[in-house]
């Protein structure tokens, strides 16, 4: 399986198009672009290791990008680090959530984890909803918001002032629907945030891991996790969490055998 490394860009042609309409989406100064040129330059010489460090680098100094995430990725199941690499592509869907690249390459390497968990089935209306929420990442949204809004209150002040009643009805109309849509998509995206911070998720990165009943180191065993699996956090007990897995399993760990995503 060859992995695809992104050079600053994502599948979406819009995104592509917000990209080069708008350079807040850019990695930044160029201290970060040096870096990520040198990452994907050590990453196509097959040195993983230097090409993850260097990425690294990146991320440490702040910068959260669904596009380092997911060559961070890369690297990491190059080296065969698959909990690793798991942690990072989620982190890149977190910020792209129906990027067909990341999900593609999550697939293909849960299939390289101990742990093969059958998710239970979502209601088809929840699924629903939660691709149209995730559609696009939420700072895309926001923007696009902001265009449609100022695209909306610029054809309502054109109506104003124009000279037919054709462009009246034209400009008043269009601006409405501008207005109408961008109000949806400040809609969407704030149902996005909420979405990912109701969901605390993490991933095993011990070898194995008990799974007891309760937070105690006496508790009954329940099961036993696996290094690279991803588990929903819905509570923290001290130095316990409580975890659950998408077969609706759960119990209790401590907290230093997972990674929050």
């Amino acid at each position: 399986m060859k992995l695809k490394i992104k050079y600053n860009r994502l599948t979406s042609g819009l995104y592509l198009v917000l990209m080069l309409l708008l350079p807040m989406f850019s990695l930044g100064d160029n201290k970060e672009n040096v870096l990520f040129e040198k990452g994907n330059q050590l990453y196509a010489k097959a040195q993983y290791q230097q090409a993850a460090q260097t990425y690294q680098q990146i991320l440490n100094d702040g910068y959260q990008s669904a596009v380092i995430y997911f060559n961070t990725g890369n690297a990491y199941y190059k080296l065969d680090d698959m909990a690793s690499a798991i942690l990072y592509y989620e982190k890149a869907r977190k910020l792209a959530p129906n990027d067909k690249d990341i999900n593609i390459n999550i697939q293909f390497a849960n299939l390289k984890i101990a742990d093969k968990i059958e998710p239970q089935p979502d209601f088809f209306v929840a699924r629903w909803w939660h691709n149209f929420i995730l559609v696009l990442p939420a700072n895309i949204l926001s923007i696009i918001s902001d265009l449609l809004f100022l695209g909306g209150f610029l054809l309502l002040i054109a109506y104003l002032f124009a000279g037919s009643l054709i462009l009246k009805k034209a400009s008043f109309f269009t601006g409405i629907v501008a207005i109408l849509f961008g109000i949806i998509t400040i809609f969407m995206a704030n149902r996005q945030i909420n979405y990912f911070n109701s969901h605390h998720q993490a991933i095993i990165f011990s070898n194995s891991v008990i799974v007891k009943g309760s937070p105690d180191v006496n508790a009954k065993p329940l099961f036993v996790m696996h290094e690279g699996t991803k588990v929903d956090v819905n509570q923290k007990n001290g130095n316990w969490i409580e975890i659950e897995l998408p077969n609706g399993n759960s119990g209790w760990i401590t907290v230093d055998n997972v990674k929050d995503i």
